[in-house]
């Protein structure tokens, strides 16, 4: 068996038809792929923090952070979210637990390097694999909430794409970017083409010249950072198009596969 670490961003979350949690489910039916799902959850937060008029900012991605927002952040990505993506699997038929990083110190944080600028902001520095583990032997799709915790107690907002990351690094598991578009796009003469794989040299390139930015910097991160933490396979695909799921792990030529420099002539050959 497998693990594979799905990740859905809030916006993409709001929208993401039936078919995509029917194909969550018959991974987990099949019993060769194991998956596990982690979330975010900006737009809802986002919503929440202008109703009750507390100011949010962001830099290169990332949400700034505040005891007032942290709060907010919990409730809506523990609460709110967290129990709408277990809900659609159930409507579905399938079954899940959704647990938040802060459960079983299943997400060990610490403040992020640039902490000054972003408060709350965590990175996670252990997984407490034994937690999801559990979910899974009781036979349910675990529903991650990325919110970290240290040992002392303190909470931290941690970026969706970055939890998924490091849950994928400690389950030796492959990372599927949910998304509303079939992969990384690139323009040339007006004409918009997905790339099949890209390279992470390439995609550093794409960071430095603006052509991934904003929200997309933590993703193209967090995927260079598996590569290089021994994720097996990082890939971005469409979560809109029925089967995509089952399609990428039956090896089919679906979305944007993000690979190491010396994988790119072996991967070209193999599809």
């Amino acid at each position: 068996m497998k693990y594979l670490v799905i990740k859905c961003g809030g916006s993409v979350l709001e929208n993401l038809p039936k078919s995509f949690y029917e194909d969550v489910i018959s991974l987990h039916q099949s019993r060769e792929w194991i998956p596990i799902i982690v979330h975010g959850g900006g737009p809802l937060i986002n919503q929440l923090l202008k109703s009750l008029d507390v100011e949010t900012r962001f830099v290169d991605g990332l949400r700034v952070t505040s005891k007032e927002v942290l709060d907010v952040v919990e409730m809506v990505l523990s609460g709110m979210v967290n129990k709408q993506v277990v809900r659609k699997i159930i409507e579905a038929g399938g079954n899940a637990i959704g647990v938040s990083g802060v459960d079983g110190s299943l997400l060990q944080a610490a403040p992020a390097q640039n902490a000054k600028q972003l408060g709350f902001v965590g990175d996670v520095i252990g997984v407490n694999d034994e937690v999801i583990d559990g979910v899974i032997q009781q036979g349910y799709i675990p529903v991650i909430s990325p919110i970290g915790i240290d040992g002392n107690g303190q909470r931290y907002n941690i970026n969706g794409d970055v939890a998924a990351s490091a849950v994928a690094k400690a389950l030796g598991a492959n990372l599927c970017f949910i998304s509303d578009i079939p992969g990384i796009l690139v323009e040339k003469d007006g004409v918009k083409t997905k790339m099949d794989v890209v390279s992470k040299s390439i995609i550093e390139e794409m960071i430095d010249n603006q052509t991934i930015y904003g929200g997309m910097i933590p993703k193209a991160k967090a995927a260079i950072d598996g590569l290089v933490h021994n994720i097996r396979e990082v890939a971005i695909i469409n979560g809109f198009e029925k089967n995509s799921l089952i399609d990428y792990t039956q090896g089919k030529k679906i979305g944007t596969k993000i690979v190491l420099e010396e994988e790119i002539a072996g991967w070209a050959t193999i599809h």
